[in-house]
């Protein structure tokens, strides 16, 4: 051939050429999904309350005019909540979370978010979204935090909540409602818990071994139920002081050590997280009196498994019990 350009090496070159053109443009038969947006390696990320996290956004290309903006679904509504908005050189903030919030930028492709302080709130579903007025598309993520679920009830007894006073009552124990896969992943790690409690997509569930007819959806404001909180990794510690102390000493024992009467949150969170274990009995901030099992022993709660026991709420007065206190690092 002219120039000395052999049909073998003809047939290569145009080889070539055909399989860079479709890893530049892409094939929309074999590879369905975003043009611009990068598909995610992993789509859930794990954290823990207080870390940084980051949620990978990264586009493959730019389109010539482009803004990528964040939000994240809220669970058991139809919204989406604004966090951040950017054009690739500037980003604003919006709401709570924006101000915790920023760009990675670790390239020019690289509109990934990072989370500083990550709280209990910050867990579920994010979307990036790229935004260039012709053909708008999105990623989804989800963030997930390592923590506990416990089932709480009030010193009245069982099933005195609306869910808005189960939410309540779970921000108050330093937790916040469990969502259904919380609950079910502490089921499989052996929650048995025979009383229905809110969750925080206002469903209403109990995690038993031999399964029942599940209650789903209820009235928000008539229906009263338990709670299932959720918490996660603490910024402090729970220490035991011993004594026979009523609620107002307990109180006072925690203060004279620079510290506070810790709540149930925190009580579970340092089971879980650094394995306290202790087989005393102590008063706790709403009243109640726990303590925390990680190796079952005789005469210590009479359960041949670990957990967090309840003596449930005896009387203010009664000087018999030590507390458990919360003391931020």
């Amino acid at each position: 051939m002219p120039g000395g350009l052999t049909l073998p090496t003809l047939c290569c070159f145009l080889l070539w050429a055909f399989t860079i053109f479709h890893k530049v443009q892409g094939d929309p038969a074999s590879h369905p999904g975003p043009h611009y947006l990068l598909p995610p390696i992993h789509e859930v990320i794990h954290s823990h309350r207080g870390a940084t996290a980051t949620l990978p956004c990264v586009l493959g290309t730019t389109p010539p005019s482009y803004k990528v903006r964040w939000s994240k679904v809220e669970p058991g509504e139809l919204q989406e909540t604004l966090i951040l908005v950017t054009n690739g050189l500037h980003a604003r903030g919006y709401g709570p979370l924006g101000g915790r919030a920023r760009m990675r930028r670790g390239h020019r492709l690289d509109a990934s978010l990072v989370i500083a302080g990550v709280r209990l709130e910050d867990e579920g579903r994010y979307r990036c979204e790229l935004i260039n007025g012709i053909e708008d598309e999105s990623v989804a993520l989800t963030l997930s935090l390592e923590g506990v679920v416990f089932p709480y009830q009030p010193s009245r007894g069982r099933y005195q909540f609306n869910y808005y006073e189960a939410k309540q009552a779970c921000e108050e124990q330093d937790g916040r409602l469990a969502t259904y896969s919380q609950l079910y992943q502490a089921w499989t790690e052996g929650l048995d818990w025979c009383n229905a409690g809110w969750l925080l997509e206002g469903s209403v569930r109990y995690p038993v071994l031999t399964a029942r007819a599940p209650y789903g959806p209820r009235d928000r404001m008539r229906d009263r139920y338990d709670a299932f909180c959720f918490t996660s990794a603490l910024a402090g510690q729970v220490f035991f002081v011993p004594g026979r102390l009523t609620l107002s000493e307990a109180h006072a024992a925690c203060r004279r050590r620079g510290a506070v009467v810790a709540k149930v949150g925190h009580l579970y969170a340092a089971w879980k997280f650094s394995g306290l274990d202790q087989c005393d009995g102590g008063w706790l901030a709403d009243g109640s009196v726990r303590f925390p099992i990680i190796t079952p022993r005789p005469r210590c709660g009479g359960l041949p498994d670990p957990g967090v026991r309840s003596f449930g709420f005896p009387r203010p007065q009664q000087a018999a019990y030590g507390t458990y206190c919360y003391a931020e690092n």
